[in-house]
């Protein structure tokens, strides 16, 4: 990998906002090899549109706590179905779970490193 550590740490404080909020199955691809315009995509699943803007506004949140980072484009966050975070270094997909189904991004990332996440994810409950 060729992801220098301050941006898996930044990926991983994103992970962490995201699980706090029930985003589910987070997984995070080192692309520095493929793409030249960033190092590390961030995919998390959110269960419906409230909770895909609850994830998204929870990342933004901790990533300007903790390491004073602001997105410099957001995409996406009109219909909360998928909601792009653009923080150079690195990209937070936040997606509906249909989209997330539809568009499958890790078979797109597959032959891209995976950068293990020590997030735990909170379980839900199918009323949330």
């Amino acid at each position: 990998m060729t992801t220098p550590e301050s941006v898996i740490a930044h990926v991983t404080i994103a992970a962490e906002a995201a699980a706090g909020k029930f985003g589910t199955n987070i997984v995070a691809f080192d692309v520095s090899q493929q793409l030249a315009i960033t190092d590390v995509f961030l995919i998390v699943s959110a269960k419906n549109e409230r909770q895909v803007a609850a994830v998204v506004e929870a990342v933004e949140e901790q990533l300007i706590k903790q390491a004073e980072l602001k997105p410099v484009r957001r995409e996406g966050d009109r219909e909360n179905r998928w909601v792009l975070l653009d923080y150079i270094d690195f990209v937070v997909h936040v997606q509906h779970t249909e989209e997330r189904s539809l568009y499958n991004l890790e078979r797109l990332w597959k032959d891209c490193p995976q950068i293990p996440l020590e997030v735990d994810e909170i379980p839900q409950d199918d009323d949330q």
